[in-house]
């Protein structure tokens, strides 16, 4: 398997390689942190016009905190291109880690054939770091339970979107106070070292940035699969913050007693298909490539009775076929029998 991985993000990062040599376009959103690195490096403003945005992408903003800009910084030496190979080569191994904090079952095509489902492919091709957030909350989560650092990889992926910190709510609602509290430390430790180097961005950041222009343009675009993203597109104006409050306020109560349930029945990979499910439908963007906790839910069978129909929502919204694709495969294991539920491993 591991053979089989390297190989994976060999390819994936000489395809980078080859791009850059052949001129051509790759990795919108890489291209985006490249810029967001290049003006940290260069003093420039980090929430105006990125000046280092290549050519061919459009012109799009910088919508992380300024932390994920720090840790971006060093892609402004290589070329967007490198810079995409550099993530690329990272996501089968995150699919690994993710893979086998859910399921026992080490056969490789569970993490292969992850690839094939649409989220991931495109956050791939636009180089975006949903894969590598993701394994960082499944290991935290899931594979780190005797580690005194566990939590801090929590932390520090929600100061780099700050979607994350609903597991920070999740440690504390299945009993991980202390965990949560170090979650929390690592945030707060991450967003001081963003003021501290970057103040002024930093103030601008948490004031009105965060509410950037780009976000409220694009809320209704069909790629916004989150519940707000349907309501904008389909109710009228007036109805909208009720319906959006609402649905909100119940999907966060429901999943904290489906939390509750699953996490004393011993399912803590359920429980934490529930957090992200909770945290993709009540998020105000969550983008196609922003789906990709559905590779844990298909491999994770105990869960899907519960999960199913929080992941299959942006089916009726949407009506996109590859989320269709997902829940055919979904209806499919729940016709199988379920085996009972084993403790979490740790990959060590």
């Amino acid at each position: 398997m591991k053979a089989l991985i390297t190989a994976v993000s060999v390819v994936l990062g000489a395809t980078g390689l080859l791009w850059w040599g052949l001129g051509l376009p790759l990795g919108v959103d890489t291209a985006v942190y490249r810029a967001g690195g290049w003006a940290v490096v260069h003093g420039q403003p980090l929430y105006e016009h990125l000046r280092a945005l290549p050519d061919w992408t459009p012109d799009l903003p910088f919508t992380y905190p300024p932390f994920a800009a720090l840790l971006f910084a060093p892609f402004a030496l290589l070329p967007a291109q490198w810079c995409w190979s550099l993530l690329a080569a990272a996501a089968a191994p995150a699919l690994l880690v993710t893979v086998r904090a859910f399921t026992d079952d080490r056969r490789w095509w569970l993490v292969l054939g992850g690839f094939a489902l649409y989220p991931v492919w495109q956050g791939v091709g636009l180089g975006q770091v949903n894969l590598v957030l993701m394994a960082m909350v499944a290991a935290d989560v899931l594979v780190l339970k005797e580690s005194r650092y566990r939590g801090l990889l929590v932390g520090v992926a929600a100061a780099i979107k700050l979607v994350p910190l609903i597991f920070i709510g999740h440690l504390l609602l299945t009993g991980r106070r202390a965990d949560a509290l170090r979650a929390t430390g690592a945030f707060a430790a991450a967003t001081g070292l963003g003021f501290l180097v970057l103040p002024g961005d930093s103030a601008r950041y948490w004031t009105s940035a965060i509410f950037n222009d780009h976000f409220a343009q694009m809320k209704g675009w069909i790629g916004n699969q989150s519940w707000q993203g349907f309501v904008t597109r389909t109710a009228p104006e007036d109805w909208r913050f009720t319906l959006i409050a609402g649905f909100s306020a119940l999907a966060v109560v429901a999943t904290a007693l489906v939390v509750r349930r699953l996490h004393l029945t011993g399912d803590a990979r359920g429980a934490l298909l529930a957090t992200a499910g909770c945290a993709l439908l009540v998020s105000p963007i969550s983008w196609t490539h922003h789906w990709v906790w559905l590779v844990p839910l298909l491999v994770h069978r105990p869960a899907l009775r519960w999960l199913a129909p929080v992941f299959a929502l942006p089916v009726v919204v949407t009506g996109n076929a590859y989320l269709f694709t997902a829940v055919v495969l979904l209806g499919a294991q729940l016709r199988a029998p379920s085996r009972p539920l084993r403790p979490v491993r740790s990959l060590r």
